[in-house]
This record gives structure tokens, sequence and C-alpha cells, in this order.
């Protein structure tokens, strides 16, 4: 009879130690907010063709959603496709959602698809086209200088 009680106290304890565990697995990642999808948010923005009366031609200017400006200058972290520039300033890299055939700049896609990221430091590895990359920094959103792209993540880290 004692072996049948304790047996029995055993298994109730098993059961009970992974019911707990459980419930604290469940409390924890509720806890934590799910990642905040930017490439979805980005596909939100409306643009209106405009006139640039300084430059004399006509621009796509974004309309951003409520949710996106409530981003501004807050800490996001971003990831795409690394699509490389041919400039001097290795501190500036551009994301992509697509992979470099199917990007803003080489395939059809529109300017919710890409963003700059100004990095704090130069990378500590060299990048590969089309590699996807991670960075974390404070997102801005541009409206107004068309020589600059519509979304910007600054203070830029690569982190993966």
């Amino acid at each position: 009879m004692d072996k049948k009680i304790r047996g029995l106290f055993l298994t109730n304890s098993r059961i009970i130690f992974r019911c707990l565990a459980l419930a604290m697995l469940l409390a924890l990642s509720s806890s934590q907010t799910p990642p905040i999808r930017l490439w979805d948010l980005f596909s939100t923005t409306k643009f209106t063709e405009k006139l640039n009366k300084k430059i004399g031609l006509y621009f796509f200017y974004p309309n951003f959603n409520e949710e996106l400006k409530a981003l501004e200058g807050k800490t996001v972290e971003l990831r795409g496709f690394f699509i490389p520039l041919d400039i001097q300033q290795k501190s500036t890299i551009i994301l992509s959602k697509y992979p470099m055939a199917e990007c803003f700049f080489c395939g059809g896609s529109g300017p919710e698809s890409v963003a700059v990221a100004h990095l704090k430091n130069l990378p500590s590895r060299k990048l590969k086209m089309d590699q996807i990359i991670t960075v974390r920094g404070i997102l801005q959103l541009n409206a107004e200088d068309v020589e600059e792209m519509t979304f910007i993540i600054n203070q830029a880290e690569i982190i993966n």
C-alpha cells in the first residue's frame, strides 16, 4: 500500500511540476511583445504625386499612417536583403524587403520596400549582395527630402 501511495504521489508531483513549468513558459512568452513587422507597416504608406517647385519635377511624397508615425524616433529592428551601394561612405547601407533583382532600384517594387540605415560604426564584416541582415536603430520617416529615402534607420547597428 505504501508503494502505491508513494507512486501516486510521485506521478501527481510530476504532473503538477509539468503544469507549473508550462504555465511559467506561457507567462514569459505572453509578457514579451511580438516583433513589429516594419515592412508590413511600410507597405501601408500611400504616396501622392506632387510637384517639387525647387527642382521643377514631380515626385511621389509619402503619407504615413498613425501607427507608423508613432514609431518615429523609437528604436526599431529591420531585417532585409543587403543591397550594395557604390558610394564612398561605407557607414550607409540599403536594406530591401526583396532580393536585388526584385528591389526598388532594379525590379518593380515601390519605395516602401527599401530603407536606408546610417550605421554608428563601419560593418565588422564584409557584406554580400542579398545577404539577409538585421539592423537596430532609430526610425526616421522622411516625407520631404527627395534626395533621401522615405524610411531611415539612424544610429543603426547590424545585430546579425
